[in-house]
């Protein structure tokens, strides 16, 4: 297993745990309540794989980008909203139903809307890609689907147990995702910081900054779907782009580089944001 993999199955599994740990704090009613909007699911979806891999596609056609930060901006376009920050996005006001309703509805998307992109992609290369199901299903499946399943239905049957269990599942979950990246970070760094060229920064903000401000925007009138779809659009799944680049080029490393950069550069884009969503919230909840 190359170390990508095992970055991916790190990936995988902490945000299993993360999906679990909101799932665990979201009831019944909370479930119901997040499909109750369909406009602003509506717009969810819009934001996240419409406007999204148009804006990478926009980026690519105005700076001069290498070639790995152009798959890995389409990849991660197309890849469902990871919970890459749920803790953050609920502190900054994100509701937990919105939340869940966001890790289902993208997560079933993406049996769509990957395929018909990575064969997009594939056009814009001259190349006949084909996707198997598998490549994202499995971490879509095993990250998103299961974990929501479980969590909503022990918080069904042991409210008590799982009102308990939420914090340290979601704080273990950080912890292990910490864990998979230093190897990688240690060991790569160097390949990073290669990749690290034509306006690949300037690339990655504008990707992140564009993703915010849209779901801010299309969130609606309530401040914490607002929040909740902003950093959703913002954040992209990693382990599904890592997962779909192996099934088309598996002896591609550099561009899993750059997914792991845009993961730093994007934690970092989001703070101020996700800051001013927090304090925003602390003061109307004050008030």
């Amino acid at each position: 297993m190359t170390g990508a993999q095992l970055l991916g199955l790190g990936i995988n599994v902490s945000m299993a745990l993360m999906v679990f740990g909101v799932a665990l704090s979201a009831g019944r009613e909370d479930l119901r309540h997040a499909f109750r909007g369909k406009g602003l699911l509506a717009r969810s979806l819009f934001a996240m794989f419409v406007v999204m891999p148009v804006v990478a596609l926009l980026i690519a056609r105005n700076l001069d980008l290498n070639r790995a930060l152009l798959v890995a901006l389409l990849l991660l376009a197309l890849s469902p909203v990871p919970p890459i920050l749920p803790t953050k996005q609920l502190k900054a006001g994100g509701s937990a139903s919105f939340v869940i309703g966001l890790f289902v509805l993208a997560a079933l998307a993406a049996f769509i809307v990957v395929p018909a992109g990575v064969n997009l992609i594939g056009r814009l290369f001259g190349r006949d890609l084909e996707v198997p199901i598998a490549a994202f299903a499995r971490p879509v499946l095993i990250s998103v689907l299961l974990p929501v399943v479980i969590g909503l239905v022990v918080a069904r049957i042991r409210p008590a147990f799982a009102a308990r269990a939420a914090g340290p599942v979601t704080k273990f979950a950080g912890l292990l995702l910490l864990v998979s990246f230093l190897p990688v970070l240690w060991t790569g760094w160097e390949g990073i910081s290669a990749q690290m060229t034509n306006y690949t920064i300037v690339a990655i903000v504008a990707f992140v900054g564009i993703g915010l401000l849209t779901g801010h925007l299309l969130g609606g009138p309530n401040p914490d779907d607002r929040t909740a779809l902003a950093l959703a659009t913002a954040t992209r799944h990693p382990g599904v782009a890592i997962g779909v680049l192996h099934a088309i080029e598996p002896a591609t490393n550099d561009v899993a580089l750059v997914i792991v950069l845009y993961l730093l550069v994007g934690a970092i884009v989001s703070l101020p944001y996700v800051k001013w969503r927090t304090r925003t919230h602390a003061g109307t909840a004050g008030g």
